[in-house]
């Protein structure tokens, strides 16, 4: 194979300006790994990336995308503990639209066997996200209670899978109840149908949590926080309510929800004994060790293969990302090469 074809845009800002190319192959670097791509996972910073409101997004041209699974082509000279012919998903710092990749070893991890590639897509960016916020910085311990916003997204339904393998009691929270009827369908029993005054919900219900994992923002994220018990953390990874509605941003909007996000005062959270964490997973690309060492310790954690929702042909990139952007999907929605 000489060719590869890749997804790309000159520069973020518009969606549509994503497009699909044919370019040849060059040398493989000495310490790089040659995959063939057989899926790609979509994440909400794909679609943050191409309208520009990641702050991570690159300068000028650039292919979206962030893991893939595949099949090891070739391997550079430098490069021990892959071989020709092995299963691998991996993680990459942008580029993961593609139907070949070059990536060193350290981002590729072995492909369980009963896993089929579009499993194996799903699986690193959503489950490194759920873990690294469930443990690290929300701290779960076992009974806890633990509320999951977008419970049914992909990374949400690993968070939902990761406390209850860690023996907490995680609350699951979803926008219709189509998907608390499916949630309920996997086995989680408690799900709630989020309500346009959430904070009344919560406190008509009267709920409480030791720990909340939020993407969504907004007055979500501030009725969660004060739905927190003493020495409660509310963790942050996303913000969901800044996804555009079409192709490009509606920078007014945007300014008008970043005027009115939530704010927290330190003092008062001294007073009250709550904590607000944040983090943006991306940051693991440059620190090599950590990522590992994340890895390690989900291997200690028995997990069923992610739920792939939506399979879209590598060709309707376009599709997969108007459906993801909907807040549709159930489960993780991944690009097939067909190769």
């Amino acid at each position: 194979m000489s060719t590869f074809r890749y997804w790309q845009t000159p520069r973020a800002g518009n969606m549509a300006r994503l497009t699909l190319y044919t370019g040849n192959l060059p040398a493989l670097a000495d310490n790089h790994v040659r995959i063939k791509v057989h899926a790609v996972g979509l994440n909400f910073a794909d679609i943050f990336a191409l309208t520009g409101l990641y702050s991570a997004t690159p300068q000028g041209a650039f292919i979206p995308g962030l893991e893939f699974a595949g099949e090891v082509q070739e391997v550079g000279q430098q490069t021990q503990g892959v071989a020709v012919g092995d299963r691998v998903m991996g993680v990459t710092r942008f580029g993961g639209y593609t139907s070949v990749i070059d990536s060193e070893a350290d981002y590729l991890i072995p492909l369980p066997p009963q896993w089929d590639y579009a499993q194996g897509a799903a699986w690193p960016a959503q489950t490194l996200t759920a873990w690294y916020a469930l443990t690290h910085l929300g701290a779960l311990q076992a009974v806890q209670q633990v509320l999951i916003h977008s419970a049914a997204g992909g990374v949400g339904l690993q968070a939902m899978k990761l406390a209850q393998a860690l023996g907490a009691r995680p609350t699951g929270t979803v926008g219709s109840e189509e998907k608390a009827s499916w949630l309920r369908q996997q086995g989680f029993e408690d799900v709630l149908v989020r309500e346009a005054d959430f904070a009344r919900q919560l406190q008509r219900d009267e709920r409480g949590f030791d720990l909340v994992l939020d993407a969504i923002g907004g007055k979500v994220q501030s009725a969660s926080f004060d739905a927190l018990n003493p020495m409660g953390r509310l963790v942050v990874f996303g913000a969901a309510e800044f996804t555009p509605s079409h192709n490009r941003p509606n920078y007014l909007k945007a300014a008008w929800r970043y005027l009115r996000r939530p704010r927290y005062d330190v003092m008062e959270m001294i007073s009250s004994n709550r904590s607000v964490l944040a983090f943006n997973l991306i940051w693991l690309w440059e620190q090599k060790d950590r990522m590992q060492a994340l890895l390690e310790e989900l291997q200690t954690i028995a997990l069923p293969p992610p739920h792939v929702g939506h399979r879209f042909a590598f060709d309707d990139a376009h599709g997969a990302l108007a459906l993801l952007r909907s807040g549709q999907s159930v489960g993780k929605v991944v690009l097939e090469t067909g190769q």
